[in-house]
């Protein structure tokens, strides 16, 4: 696994469990926040012939 891979990977775990610790706590802000994170992420590994796992 390429340094980008696992980067995109390592943060894409830490956002989920930050979504899902908001969503929990029923932080909207944060929330979205962390979902445009998500987003962003699937992007950039698009972007580079990336294919991370999905999660949810």
């Amino acid at each position: 696994m390429g340094e980008l891979s696992h980067m995109i990977e390592q943060r894409l775990n830490d956002a989920y469990e930050s979504l899902h610790s908001a969503n929990a706590d029923g932080d909207l802000s944060l929330a979205d926040a962390r979902q445009a994170e998500i987003e962003d992420l699937y992007r950039i590994a698009a972007d580079n012939d990336i294919q991370p796992p999905v999660r949810g």
